[in-house]
């Protein structure tokens, strides 16, 4: 009587068939990961940008970045120019992190205190899921090789990551520096320059942007957006455009340029010089929160005048999306 069974021929044809569809399979299973991690970046930006509306409905003005990386939040400095802190942590009270920011309140707005600068250590090591891109690093505390520490902040050796930035336009705007509690308060706050007859975007050093300023109009100006980054220091702190904490002010870390000269990147391995521009880890095209708190996807094909166009608040050339 013979037994039936397969013969070594006709298991080899059945794993190479496996084989075959599993090969066509992988890349679709990848493809939809990838589409899926971009939706959830896509609502980052989302929850970003509608919490600056709900700021600007506060606040009559949308948030400021600050003064500058040598400062962080302090909650006794109010919003706009008196507060050294970027707009990150200006948003806190309207993405539910109310507690975050009240870190370290002592009543005190013109003066530090140990109460003050442990609550604003205590802050910067605490990261946030909607602050990270998942197609890029995971929302946790990245250890620095050296020691950070923003003039009004106990030192801090970890800290949270940003991956989203403010429109500063055509520059950060920091026309002062101190780099000390004192010489910032020294200049009475009132004292310090002026940027907005410099900066062309609509968040940057000391800002105090109104609807009413941006006169291409909200649906046709960024307000966030993606940042560019080399792919070698997206855990580290080696990159000088993302060697600071999430809640610092006006810097490159947390502000990027737009202009017709300053075209989007996708990261790029290796390639780590002029990281001032936006971009993302996504394929094809990188998202931005425009000022009307809608999402897009921008190719980073666009044309270099569109661009500029979208960087600037009030060039008087709107440029439209699709």
């Amino acid at each position: 009587m013979s037994k039936k069974g397969f013969t070594l021929v006709e298991l080899l044809v059945v794993i190479a068939i496996i084989g075959m569809l599993v090969g066509l399979l992988l890349p679709a299973v990848q493809q939809a990961r990838e589409a899926a991690r971009q939706m959830q970046c896509n609502n980052h930006l989302r929850q970003i940008g509608l919490a600056a509306m709900n700021f600007e409905s506060s606040n009559r003005k949308l948030p400021s970045c600050g003064w500058w990386w040598y400062f962080t939040g302090d909650p006794d400095c109010g919003t706009g120019k008196n507060q050294p802190g970027g707009w990150t942590y200006q948003l806190l009270p309207y993405l539910e992190q109310d507690a975050l920011y009240q870190l370290g309140a002592d009543g005190k707005s013109n003066e530090t205190s140990g109460d003050q600068m442990e609550g604003a250590k205590t802050r910067s090591e605490i990261p946030l899921p909607f602050w990270n891109c998942p197609s890029r690093r995971a929302p946790k505390a990245y250890k620095s090789s050296g020691a950070i520490y923003p003039v009004n902040a106990n030192k801090i050796s970890q800290g949270a990551k940003l991956d989203y930035v403010g429109n500063c336009g055509n520059t950060v705007a920091i026309l002062d520096k101190p780099e000390k509690w004192d010489e910032a308060m020294g200049l009475n706050v009132t004292g310090w320059k002026e940027t907005h007859g410099t900066a062309t975007g609509v968040i940057f050093s000391r800002s105090e942007v109104t609807f009413g300023m941006i006169r291409d109009g909200t649906s046709n100006t960024y307000m966030f957006a993606e940042k560019y980054l080399d792919p070698t220091y997206y855990e580290t702190y080696g990159d000088a455009q993302d060697n600071e904490t999430a809640y610092i002010g006006a810097d490159l870390d947390v502000l990027r340029v737009a202009t017709s000269g300053t075209l989007p990147f996708q990261d790029r391995l290796s390639f780590s010089k002029d990281s001032s521009r936006m971009g993302s880890a996504h394929a094809g095209s990188f998202g931005a929160a425009l000022c009307d708190a809608s999402v897009q996807r921008i190719s980073y094909n666009i044309d270099p005048q569109a661009h500029g166009c979208l960087g600037n608040r009030s060039d008087n050339t709107p440029f439209s999306l699709p």
